[in-house]
């Protein structure tokens, strides 16, 4: 589902003269969060936003509903294949996916993300091959999948990395004279890097059309938010000259209009715009951490009451459109796509001793040729040579 027309139905948005459209973003630190629907699933009404998720209809935010709950189901499968050995490593995402979802349907398809690790909803919505989602965490790949493919780099392990990355795609689609839009995705805690403050000074200096999408989980693995900022993430962004927006980030329609208003402002030449998304990190930060060590179970209690799946199917609900045949064709969808990954990942083949030498380079060179004979030649020691020397690898 692609949502991300003008979300007006073709109106010029609010300002209508060509010039940074959407809701004045507010330099006030303690400012409520946008937000569309509470955690009982009530409608909110709020007269700068609604018109810019007004054209989502029912079918449309069932199909929310539906990707929300199969990234979900996602999450549980590679948690359960990590556990079981079949993965060495996992992000989770849980409590994370309105954040997700509600950006990345707003995106268009030549719009390019540039993620962290934990956007892995982000990837379903750009359609990557589950099994690709998969491959770096089993140790199969240096990289999951073709970026050009799905317009969505590889997942960037190096904290905050990324948003330079973006910055400089941004500067490149400036050059191109294109309308694209650059989103990086990145953590409170990467806020603390100086990558991503790097990557402002620069995408305010050129005025770059770049989204800085912060994920507010709350935690830095065992760090609290509170530790790293004494004020609001998003109100760090007046410091460099970007607008900011501060949205409930368990709230898919709030998401999707705070991503659409940024998303408008860059293509029609408004330069950047910061958006934090505050959520919650439900799970572990990885499938080797162990938030019972610091974190009170009681916050884990209060954040559960703000759940964004149910906060979608409550609002479903209201609407009178979530029938048990809803619940059962979205139940049904999430076990079929978790078939297939699981299927994908115990299928995968294991690579080849000389493939670490594949896509070091666009081409072959003298230096990573000696190195691979070299390699070749220590296997061929130990009285297997079948496979190790090979005209492959730095192929």
């Amino acid at each position: 589902m692609s949502t991300d027309e003008t979300g007006q139905d073709g109106a010029e948005a609010p300002g209508g003269t060509g010039e940074t459209q959407g809701p004045a973003p507010s330099g006030d630190a303690g400012r409520a969060l946008v937000q569309l629907v509470a955690p009982a699933g009530e409608r909110v009404s709020h007269p700068e936003f609604d018109l810019w998720v007004k054209d989502i209809t029912d079918e449309q935010l069932c199909s929310l509903y539906e990707d929300m709950t199969v990234i979900r189901r996602i999450d549980v499968e590679a948690t359960a294949l990590q556990r079981q050995g079949e993965l060495a490593l996992w992000p989770p995402l849980l409590g994370q996916e309105a954040a997700q979802i509600g950006s990345g349907r707003s995106l268009r398809s030549d719009d390019f993300v540039f993620s962290s690790y934990r956007e892995n909803g982000v990837a379903y919505c750009r359609g990557v091959d589950l099994t690709d989602l998969l491959r770096v965490w089993r140790g199969n790949a240096s990289g999951g999948w073709d970026p050009y493919a799905i317009n969505m780099a590889t997942p960037q392990i190096i904290i905050g990395a990324q948003t330079l990355h973006a910055t400089g795609y941004a500067m490149g689609i400036q050059n191109d004279g294109a309308d694209s839009v650059a989103v990086t995705y990145f953590g409170d805690g990467a806020t603390s890097e100086g990558d991503v403050n790097e990557a402002m000074v620069f995408a305010a200096s050129f005025q770059a059309p770049v989204v800085f999408f912060c994920t507010n989980n709350h935690w830095a693995i065992s760090e609290p938010v509170r530790l790293q900022s004494h004020i609001q993430l998003a109100d760090r962004a007046a410091g460099f000259g970007i607008p900011s927006l501060r949205v409930d980030g368990n709230d898919v329609l709030a998401v999707m209009a705070a991503t659409r208003v940024a998303l408008d402002r860059a293509r029609r030449g408004g330069g950047p715009t910061f958006i934090e998304a505050v959520t919650y990190r439900m799970g572990p930060h990885t499938t080797a951490d162990d938030p019972t060590r610091y974190r009170d179970a009681n916050e884990l209690e209060d954040w559960a009451a703000k759940d964004p799946i149910s906060r979608v199917a409550a609002l479903l609900e209201r609407k009178g459109l979530l029938t048990p045949e809803l619940e059962e064709q979205v139940g049904n969808t999430a076990d079929a796509v978790a078939r297939e990954m699981r299927k994908g990942c115990t299928g995968m083949p294991d690579p080849e001793p000389m493939d670490v030498f594949k896509h070091v380079y666009s081409t072959p060179n003298s230096w990573l040729d000696r190195q691979q004979d070299h390699y070749a030649r220590y296997l061929a020691s130990f009285g297997d040579p079948e496979g190790a020397v090979s005209d492959e690898g730095a192929r």
